[in-house]
């Protein structure tokens, strides 16, 4: 069986959305900067918190995508 090509990674800076799993995010993921790349197929993401502060944490590359054409135009 063929394996799936992996997705380019980011670079550290750029603005791309998260999408996990998780039923308590919002449906269509959210905003994140790519603050640094971890070990293990994983990303350092900053993203703002629900008290309105900067929150950190990784997440797999997978979960990551571009953001979507014209938003931030």
């Amino acid at each position: 069986m063929p394996r799936k090509k992996s997705a380019p990674l980011p670079q550290i800076g750029a603005i791309v959305t998260y999408v996990g799993k998780s039923r308590t995010l919002a449906r269509g993921g959210y905003n994140v900067r790519v603050v640094a790349e971890t070990c293990g197929g994983r990303m350092m993401v900053e993203a703002i918190g629900r008290s309105g502060q900067p929150v950190r944490f990784s997440v797999k590359n997978e979960n990551l995508a571009p953001l979507q054409p014209g938003l931030f135009d």
